[in-house]
């Protein structure tokens, strides 16, 4: 087995796309990349229940906004690929002995959704672009996991990278082609506070967690 990369040193960026780059406000840092090597069973087991819940918010979605046809066939794609991806990270903890189990949710995406806006389309806009703030930061966190990882697991978490990339760049469009006024104020509004809170210390390990306290 060829000696595992210094974390200080590997750099993922190779693996994702220059917009999604330029789309996070910040990167990853060390420090996490280290916890969840040390946690590997909670990884896997929130990485479950993030897909089920990305799975949930796109069906969410498609119920509360029947009238947009371009968010529905983009949202229904997504929720058929999110469950997938839930049913494949069940499927390699049950070969490697690890029991699915309830935990609490990290502060990440509720620190994200308590700032929407209440009124249409206000709201709507301001949920793609949480969910791309979401599903940028699991794409580069996969891609940070990578070269870590043992084989079969960098293999499924690099094929994450290309779809959660993809989901990323759906969420952004339909933000941007469903607000009636420029985002870019509140892509900036939700950036700085999706940078807190993957910076900041926290006091249990999770998929979007901060550092370690």
């Amino acid at each position: 087995m060829p000696p595992m990369p210094s974390l200080e040193t590997t750099d993922c960026r190779d693996l994702l796309s220059a917009q999604l780059r330029a789309f996070l406000p910040c990167a990853t840092p060390v420090a996490w990349v280290t916890w969840a090597l040390a946690n590997p069973e909670l990884l896997l087991i929130d990485h479950a229940q993030c897909e089920k819940k990305a799975a949930s918010t796109a069906m969410s979605l498609l119920y509360r906004y029947v009238h947009q046809p371009l968010l529905l066939s983009k949202m229904s794609q997504l929720a058929r690929e999110e469950l997938l991806h839930f049913e494949q990270v069940v499927k390699l903890m049950e070969a490697r002995g690890i029991v699915y189990r309830h935990i609490s949710a990290s502060r990440y995406a509720e620190g994200l959704r308590c700032h929407v806006r209440q009124q249409e389309p206000e709201r709507l806009v301001d949920i793609l672009i949480i969910g791309a703030l979401i599903e940028a930061r699991s794409c580069e966190r996969f891609a940070c996991l990578v070269p870590h990882l043992d084989e079969e697991l960098a293999k499924f978490y690099l094929s994450l990278v290309k779809s959660e990339g993809r989901h990323f760049e759906d969420y952004l469009m339909l933000a941007r082609r469903l607000s009636p006024a420029p985002i870019d104020s509140r892509i900036a509004f939700f950036s700085e506070h999706e940078a807190a809170l993957v910076t900041m210390p926290d006091t249990a390990f999770r998929f979007h967690s901060g550092v370690p306290a």
